[in-house]
């Protein structure tokens, strides 16, 4: 029967032709959306990527994090498809529309060797991966200071020959700055580095003495990321957004610096690069003519030259950020008496480095930012009246120019005559070096912290401050703001972070002292309210005339303790003895107690605790006695009948030896808050 033959039927057939009618809609429905086999509507699958590319952080011999999950991300053209592949792991993606990619692949032990491949139209293969504990080690020159090179660490002969370690592995990254965050990096080699003797040579001592414990005691890999740049600032290694939020201090910096990226900015400026070669550098100086150096000469005339107050770094002049040379005269006039008598002229330090002559005749040059500088003068260049001193100083970058104490320019016959060279030179600008400033705010995380975001990593060990110490105050938010700021833009959670307190440095006082050192101290202290954190203090291990002290090895090893037992649970002691509370007992003492004594504290090297100094409240410190009672050090001094304050350690180079059982330093501190010299310093 069909349909017409129902309809025919009159009303109840009616009714079954309009039932009927409904199932064959909802049969044709079905049809349509579910074909027979063989009749299948097939997707478009997008194609395999072209153009892959990944950052210089992916390479053969990498290291990753262990037990974590693995970023690894690049470019390649937009649409295509990107799989990863580690072992039995392929995880897929495809390319957005501004040519990047990410994955995540699945956390991986300890151990290896594998393979990473990453697959498109063509592959990339990274060959002899390692899993392990990665680290970031940044900072300034101290955690840059390699064993070899300009280092030369303790014993770093026989170091390098024994730094056959394959399953510690080296990346290095190049300096560079940047107005703006970038996505790429170069680093060293190109390439992911085994430790050996031929690898180790130039790479951060401390870093390296790190790694080698962490390796030798957790028996797994370990990978160092370096990242390092000497004499820089914390706010160069700090994103713009946090420095914006909470220091205004930068507004204008940070200004100038995004307007320094500006197309034509600085045209007249010559690029860094004219500064490595000394030839180069003198065909261009208008202070050499046909080789000599006309601006040396005696003769010459300086009179439309600009005037300088030395001593200064030229940053803090009109001049500002400005790398380059810049030729100083000065005339002095000279008694009768001295005439032919040899003479010690003096210019205290010099950044980075000097030619001097005296009467056009060259006496000395160096090439030590920090060192002061002394030059003998032959008798036969002296004569009485007018002489003149010339000195070329070139910068390759951060701070120039003669900026020691005024005191330290001199010219002598002995010790008790001589002139005094501070104060007013005349300067020309030489070769005016387009910026490449390192302290610049925000120039550092730029360049070499946000090419490393999301790598996968443990932590972070860090070793800066020297050149902060002016503005300690301001250290005290600025660092811990810094480590927040990493935190928050790698997205990994608190992770460690475990940073060097300054070793001891600069003459020793007589006397207690108002300290910028001691108050950065202070502030490096104080960011171990941060969470997981930690320091190791090196207040022993120092050198009164050198800003990089040679011992590296105990700064590692004292960076290491404190993962090993904070981050690997170890139980073993990590910290020297930090200050806790005082209470003021019997008259003239006061009692101090400390955490981190561990096995009791003790004078190390005497049977005398020194260190210590005591203040009433008129605020004049005099040296204590001091004497260690079970965990506590109770200090008096005669001169202070009703004291109210304490403080140890409490100068650049302070004479202390204050250790806990485990043969570690305590930290300087002080009980009062009384306003230090640094507090208006921004």
């Amino acid at each position: 029967m069909n349909i017409a033959d129902i309809r025919s039927q009159g009303p109840v057939s009616t009714l079954l032709l309009i039932i009927l009618a409904l199932l064959l809609v909802q049969t044709s429905q079905a049809s349509s959306s579910n074909p027979l086999p063989g009749d299948e509507i097939q997707a478009e699958e997008p194609a395999p990527a072209t153009n892959i590319q990944l950052p210089a952080l992916f390479s053969d011999d990498m290291m990753v994090q262990r037990n974590q999950y693995i970023p690894i991300w690049g470019t390649a053209e937009p649409g295509g498809v990107v799989e990863v592949v580690i072992g039995d792991d392929h995880q897929k993606t495809v390319v957005n529309k501004n040519g990047t990619w990410k994955v995540e692949m699945n956390p991986l032990p300890a151990g290896g060797p594998y393979t990473i491949e990453v697959i498109g139209k063509q592959s990339i293969t990274f060959e002899n991966v390692l899993s392990g504990e990665v680290w970031v080690a940044s900072g300034q020159s101290n955690m840059e200071m390699p064993l070899a090179g300009w280092g030369q660490i303790n014993n770093f002969e026989q170091e390098i020959a024994a730094a056959d370690y394959p399953d510690i592995r080296l990346l290095q990254v190049q300096n560079a700055t940047s107005p703006t965050p970038v996505n790429e990096l170069e680093v060293d080699g190109g390439k992911w580095q085994l430790c050996s003797p031929e690898t180790i040579p130039e790479f951060s001592s401390t870093a390296y003495f790190f790694a080698r414990n962490l390796h030798k005691n957790l028996d797994i890999p370990v990978g160092i990321i370096h990242s390092s740049w000497g004499g820089t600032v914390a706010e160069a290694w700090t994103s713009k957004l946090t420095l914006e939020e909470h220091f205004h201090e930068f507004d204008e910096a940070i200004t100038g610096l995004q307007n320094s990226g500006e197309e034509g900015k600085e045209e007249k400026h010559y690029a860094p690069d004219v500064l490595e070669d000394e030839q180069k550098a003198r065909s261009i100086d208008p202070g050499f003519k046909n080789g000599e150096p006309v601006f040396a000469e005696a003769s010459f005339g300086d009179e439309h030259w600009q005037t300088m107050s030395l001593p200064t770094l030229w940053e803090e002049t009109e001049l500002g950020d400005l790398d380059g040379v810049i030729w100083f005269r000065k005339t002095v006039d000279i008694p009768q008496s001295w005439t032919g008598n040899n003479l010690l002229l003096s210019l205290g330090p010099v950044d980075d480095a000097d030619i001097t002559w005296f009467n056009g005749q060259r006496v000395g040059s160096m090439q030590s930012y920090n060192q002061p500088r002394t030059y003998q003068i032959p008798g036969s260049l002296v004569n009485a009246g007018a002489n003149t001193i010339a000195i070329r100083v070139l910068d390759n970058m951060g701070g120039g120019g003669i900026y020691g104490a005024p005191a330290q320019m001199s010219l002598k016959l002995n010790e008790q005559d001589s002139l005094k060279l501070a104060g007013n030179w005349k300067y020309k600008v030489a070769i005016p070096v387009k910026s490449n400033n390192p302290n610049q705010p925000t120039a550092l995380y730029n360049a070499m912290i946000h090419p490393l975001i999301p790598y996968a990593m443990r932590g972070v060990i860090w070793y800066q401050g020297e050149s902060n110490a002016g503005r300690a105050y301001q250290y005290r938010d600025l660092f811990s703001r810094m480590i927040q700021d990493w935190r928050t833009n790698w997205g990994a959670g608190n992770f460690p972070f475990l940073f060097v307190q300054l070793a001891n440095f600069m003459d020793r006082n007589e006397q207690p002292v108002e300290s910028e050192w001691a108050e950065l101290r202070e502030a490096q202290l104080m960011a171990l309210s941060e969470p997981n954190t930690g320091m190791a203090g090196t207040i022993d291990i120092g050198n009164a005339k050198d800003i990089h002290p040679k011992n590296k090895q105990d700064v590692g090893m004292r960076l290491a303790l404190n993962a090993r037992a904070t981050v690997y649970g170890e139980e073993i002691a990590y910290s020297g003895p930090i200050y806790r509370h005082m209470e003021k007992i019997e008259g003239n003492k006061i009692r101090l107690s400390f955490k981190h004594v561990n096995d009791g504290l003790q004078a190390k090297g005497s049977d005398e605790l020194k260190g210590f100094a005591v203040a009433g409240k008129d605020r004049e410190f005099y040296w204590a006695d001091a004497e260690i009672v079970g965990d506590n050090v109770i200090v008096s001094s005669s001169q202070v009948p009703h004291p109210v304050a304490v403080r140890y350690g409490w100068s650049a180079n302070p004479a202390c030896n204050l250790y806990n059982g485990a043969g570690l330093p305590a930290s300087p501190f002080r009980t009062d808050d009384w306003p230090g010299i640094t507090k208006e310093n921004q």
